[in-house]
C-alpha cells in the first residue's frame, strides 16, 4: 500500500511540473554578448515600453507559447529590452543610457533611451535580430504571434537571410510553411 502511495505522489509530482508554465530565458544585453564569446549563437531582443499594448500582447501570446519558447531558448540568446527604461547598457564598448528618465512616469511614455536610439526603434514592439557577433541583421515592427515569428526565427537562425534580395525574402515568404501551434 505504501508503494502505491508513493507512487502516485510520484506521478502527480511529475504532472503538476509539467504544468508550470515554460518561460524563455530573457537576458541583458551584455549578458548575452558574454555568452555569444562562450558559445556564438545570434541575439533576439524584445524592445518594448512599459505603456505598449502590442507589447503586452506579444509576451501573453507569443512568448508564452511553448513553441516559440522551445526554439527561442535552443536557438537564441532572448533579450528583454525596455526601450524607455533607466538601465544603463554597455555595448560593443559603448554606455548607453536614459539621461532624461522621468521615474514619475515609468509605467507611461517616458524619454527614449540612447540604446533604442543606437538601433534605430520606431515602434513598438519591434523585435531586433543580432547575428552571432552581436551585429545587427533586422528590426521586425510590431506584433506578431507565433507563426508569424517563427518565419523570422527559422530565417535569421539559418543564415539563409545572407545576401537575399527582396525577391529572395519573397519566395522565401511564399514557401514558408508555419509548424509552431497557435494557441
Amino acid at each position: 500500500m505504501m508503494k502505491a502511495i508513493n507512487l502516485l505522489v510520484l506521478v502527480v509530482c511529475l504532472s503538476t511540473s509539467s504544468l508550470i508554465a515554460q518561460e524563455i530565458n530573457w537576458l541583458s544585453v551584455e549578458e548575452a554578448v558574454a555568452l555569444q564569446k562562450k558559445e556564438p549563437r545570434a541575439i533576439m531582443m524584445d524592445v518594448y515600453t512599459t505603456w505598449c499594448g502590442p507589447c503586452k500582447m506579444l509576451d501573453r501570446n507569443t512568448f508564452k507559447n511553448p513553441d516559440v519558447i522551445n526554439y527561442i531558448n535552443a536557438n537564441y540568446y532572448a533579450v528583454k529590452f525596455n526601450a524607455e527604461g533607466d538601465e544603463t547598457v554597455i555595448f560593443k564598448d559603448k554606455t548607453f543610457s536614459n539621461p532624461n528618465y522621468d521615474p514619475a512616469k515609468a509605467k507611461r511614455r517616458n524619454a527614449s533611451h540612447e540604446f533604442s536610439r543606437f538601433l534605430r526603434i520606431s515602434a513598438f514592439p519591434t523585435i531586433v535580430f543580432l547575428d552571432d557577433k552581436a551585429n545587427y541583421i533586422a528590426g521586425i515592427k510590431g506584433y506578431q504571434g507565433p507563426q508569424q515569428i517563427e518565419l523570422y526565427l527559422k530565417l535569421f537562425n539559418s543564415e539563409d537571410y545572407k545576401g537575399m534580395t527582396q525577391e529572395g525574402f519573397n519566395a522565401y515568404y511564399e514557401k514558408f510553411t508555419p509548424s509552431f501551434v497557435e494557441k
